[in-house]
Parts: C-alpha cells; structure tokens; sequence
C-alpha cells in the first residue's frame, strides 16, 4: 500500500515508522538499487547521458556486441564518456546509509547499477547485476588475454590475438552473470525483508526479484520518489528520495540510536 499523504503525521514521511519498524525486526534483508540512487548523485542516467556530441545517438543503438563489432571505435568513446561522467560523482547520503546497515545487519545489496557508487561508499560484496563500468574483459578471447599488456588504441586489443577489449557491463541482447543472477535470487528466496531503492522496476530479469521476495514471505517495501512499476508489488511504498529518507531508517556512523 501507499502510505496517504493526508493523513495526520508527525514524520518526514508517511509509513517511515512502520518502514523503521521492520527493518529494526529483520534478521536478513535483501536490498536492490536502481539508477534513482545514482540519479541523487549527479549520475546521468543511461539515456540521459545521451549529450553534447552524443545527442544524435540511441543509446540502444550503442550498447550491444553487435554494436561494437560494427563501430569499435565509437562505442568504446561513448563508453569513455560515462565513465568520466560516473568518475566525477561521489557517493551521496543513500549509499553511505546502506554501508552502514550492513554493518549492522545481514545485508544482501543487489544493484542494477554500473557506477561501484557502492563500493566507493564502504558497501562489500555487492552482487552487481549488470556487470561494472570501470571493468573490462575480452570479445573472442584466446583465453590469454591480459588487460596489462593490451596493445594500446580504441578500444584496446590483446597483444596476442588482436581480441577487443570490452566494458564489463551487460550489454542488450546478453544474459545477466550467472553467478550473479543466483546470488541475487538465493537472497531473494532467503532474506525475510526486501528493500527497493530507486527503481523504476521496468528491467527484467531484475525488477522480478521483488516478487520472488514476496512469494517466500518477505514483506516487500519500495523507496522511489516517483510511482514505480513495483508499487502493486510492495507492501509499503514510501515516496521519498533516497538520500533523505535512509538515514534516517537505522543508526548512523556516530549517531546515538533512538
């Protein structure tokens, strides 16, 4: 349900309480981000990094193999380009706030986002659905390909087999990692509370992984400022931002508990 905004209340937000309440009651919690919480960072998000001279493009156009097999080059800039975009932002108040559950629960932190913006802010073994930005592997590896010796150009290539190198994101057309997607499902299965922070809940195979949590009895609650596709899912929506309301959730670094 969504909590109404008419009603009498003493807090920032309606449902915050009851949100405080079964975090403070769960013994694991499964948690998937999406490009909302970056959004709070000044990331842009994957079509909206589609500026300057890179507004005649489609972004769907350029993030698949059979994409980079055709203009290696441009893909490759384009790639360049984000990554200076995500390099230039810092994690905000939502990721620090998510390390710092961790800290004090069994957290499972599952992300559709490429940006490490986690990572950067303390979080440890996140389990990254849709690969990383800033990581790189090979197309049509001979299996000896080594990132340190690649001949240098754009993109880069192997030294012995002239393999391109490639982003190590998932690409349109491409499966999610399969360990990855296990992790992600095993959480779901396990955890007895689900957390959704930021996502529109449009892109599968992700945006089922609430749904999987609720099947296996983890009431589902969704953080995301706007209406999203997993509202009817969730059992409490919260229409906050991210940065504003997860502080204020659990016990900070160097806040006193309530």
């Amino acid at each position: 349900m969504v909590a109404d905004p008419l009603r009498p209340t003493s807090e920032p937000w309606p449902g915050m309480e009851a949100v405080r309440r079964l975090i403070a009651q769960a013994r694991s919690i499964f948690v998937l981000t999406g490009a909302g919480i970056s959004a709070e960072s000044g990331v842009p998000t994957f079509r909206d990094a589609m500026t300057g001279l890179w507004e005649r493009f489609n972004p769907e156009e350029l993030a698949s193999e059979e994409a980079y097999r055709r203009q290696p080059e441009l893909v490759w800039e384009w790639y360049l380009h984000r990554r200076a975009l995500v390099a230039a932002a810092h994690p905000n108040p939502a990721h620090h706030a998510l390390a710092a559950l961790a800290a004090q629960k069994h957290v499972t932190l599952v992300t559709q986002n490429v940006d490490g913006l986690h990572q950067r802010a303390g979080s440890q073994h996140v389990i990254e659905l849709h690969g990383n930005l800033f990581a790189n592997k090979w197309l049509d590896g001979c299996g000896r390909c080594d990132e340190a010796s690649a001949l240098p150009g754009m993109p880069p290539r192997c030294h012995l087999c002239g393999a391109l190198m490639r982003p190590g994101v998932v690409w349109f057309g491409e499966d999610l990692p399969r360990v990855a997607r296990f992790r992600a499902e095993h959480a779901a299965q396990t955890s007895d509370l689900c957390l959704v922070v930021g996502t529109s809940g449009l892109v599968y195979p992700a945006a089922a992984l609430p749904g999987l949590a609720k099947e296996h009895g983890a009431p589902v609650i969704v953080i995301n400022p706007l209406p999203s596709a997993l509202d009817q899912t969730a059992d409490l929506v919260v229409p906050a931002a991210a940065g504003a309301l997860l502080p204020l959730l659990w016990p900070q670094p160097g806040m006193e508990p309530d």
